[in-house]
């Protein structure tokens, strides 16, 4: 007989929309040149792919995998995505009946009245000198249950389970979140390590220019505005190698919280030369990519649940049905409790409506298509802001890029000549002071051409985060 009723509860009617993913056009195009193509939409596709292995950095790979132990904004946000998982259980607690057990015994003196012995329903009374005592045992099990008739717990079950699925995006955008900015303050840290080599250089080339021209100052070879500006060029040089010094302790205590740990206990040794690694997104690319990207993922499962809030607050305008039932023994003593003539039970439905409410589960269903409402317009504006992101990326790296090999073609043609400076100094025609200004040009190409690989390696970390994680179509296998 149970399993008929939940049968009939379960297949009940649900009031309310069914949910219909709202429809985005996305562009066939890029305005900044990449194509996209079609592809069917896989939303997960992409959280889980180690895009940063394409930087071929062991360094940045064991930072990112500390960071995923350790950070407290992931730490946080996997709290989060528990406490939506018990909401749905707690959501689907509801389908079930209620289930209880009791146990109870009480002896009780009651007024004066005759000495005879008399019996209640309850229990046996017996009395002397006008004083009765009463005793009552009982033992019963009880359960009720409202099947769901119109499907306001299902409704609910479906709203925790899309918050679920954007709590479980939210914890992925965080990680991708805190993966990007790993990487990009681990390269530009590496960035730095070479300006501030590049940079001690300059400064001591330019400490040797500045003594030679007050040598010829001395000698009246060189004027006194010529000391001022050698002046300026090591001040102005001193003052470069101090910010990027600065710039890089910073880098550095920003990957030690990233990580976990505070800043007095990390530390990264710093390189005079690194390799940037330049991962290139390939001539086409799947529209899908940006369906798999956490936020876009999340405002639309935000989306899935509010309407299902609506068929919650529409359900509440129709009949409720409460099945109730009791069995179990009441006696005068412990001592056979368990025998038929002791037995009870009780069983009965109950059915209830609201007739008048001043409005107040109008208003809940209005409150509901509003909140449906925003969250669609949130979605939408989610997608637009995403294109718009991958578009600035994109624009980015194409600049850089042609940037970066114009300052390569720039220290190419510098060491071409720095080596036609050394050439003429060894024959006697040219004097050390103007192979060494050469040698300081040389060193400001390279600063500039090193600057901009670091940019357009970042620029890649920053699309790679524009595009969910990447633009594998499936997700790469973790080691």
């Amino acid at each position: 007989m149970f399993a008929l009723l939940v049968a009939i509860g379960l297949s009940g009617c649900m009031v309310g929309p069914d949910y219909h993913k709202p429809p985005i056009e996305l562009p066939m195009t890029f305005k900044e040149g990449t194509q996209w193509q079609r592809a069917a939409a896989n939303p997960q596709g992409a959280l889980d792919s180690q895009w940063w292995r394409a930087y071929q950095d062991p360094i940045l790979n064991d930072l990112i995998a500390r960071s995923a132990k350790a950070n407290q904004s992931i730490i946080g946000a996997e709290a989060a995505y528990r406490l939506a998982q018990a909401q749905v259980a707690s959501s689907r607690a509801g389908l079930w009946p209620t289930v209880g057990v009791g146990l109870s015994g009480a002896r009780g003196a009651g007024g004066s009245g005759s000495s005879s012995s008399s019996s209640t329903t309850t229990g046996v009374s017996a009395g002397t000198g006008g004083t009765g005592v009463s005793n009552s045992v009982s033992a019963t099990l009880s359960a009720s249950w409202e099947p769901d008739l119109w499907g306001l717990v299902r409704r609910g079950i479906e709203s925790s389970q899309a918050n679920l699925q954007s709590s479980d995006a939210l914890l992925a955008g965080v990680r991708l979140s805190i993966d990007a900015s790993v990487a990009t303050n681990y390269l530009g840290l590496r960035q730095l390590d070479m300006d501030i080599d590049l940079l001690q250089k300059q400064q001591t080339i330019n400490q040797q220019l500045l003594e030679m021209i007050q040598a010829q100052t001395v000698q009246g070879t060189a004027t006194n505005d010529q000391l001022l500006v050698a002046q300026d060029q090591l001040s102005t040089v001193i003052t470069d190698l101090q910010t990027s010094q600065r710039s890089r302790e910073q880098a550095e205590h920003a990957l030690a919280v990233l990580v976990g740990v505070a800043p007095a206990q990390f530390n990264l040794p710093a390189v005079t030369a690194y390799n940037f690694v330049l991962p290139m997104p390939p001539p086409t690319l799947p529209s899908s990519l940006l369906q798999r990207r956490p936020d876009v993922v999340s405002a639309e499962r935000l989306a899935a649940a509010a309407n299902a809030k609506i068929g919650v607050a529409q359900a509440a305008f129709y009949p409720t049905l409460d099945l109730t039932a009791e069995g179990g023994y009441r006696g005068s003593a412990l001592g056979g409790l368990f025998s038929l003539p002791n037995r009870v039970w009780t069983l009965g439905p109950a059915l209830a409506e609201t007739i008048f409410d001043g409005g107040a589960r109008e208003a809940a269903k209005e409150q509901a298509q509003a909140s449906y409402d925003q969250d669609v317009a949130n979605y939408r504006g989610t997608v637009l802001s995403a294109l718009q992101n991958v578009e600035d990326n994109l624009s980015a790296i194409n600049h850089l890029h042609t940037q970066a090999q114009a300052f390569e073609q720039m220290f190419q043609r510098n060491q071409q000549l720095f080596g036609s400076q050394e050439a003429q100094q060894r024959a006697g025609t040219v004097s050390q002071q103007a192979v060494l200004t050469q040698q300081l040009v040389l060193l400001q190409a390279e600063q500039n051409w090193r600057d901009t690989q670091g940019l357009l390696s970042q620029g890649s970390v920053a699309l790679f985060q524009s595009l969910g994680g990447g633009w594998q179509e499936h997700a790469e296998p973790k080691n």
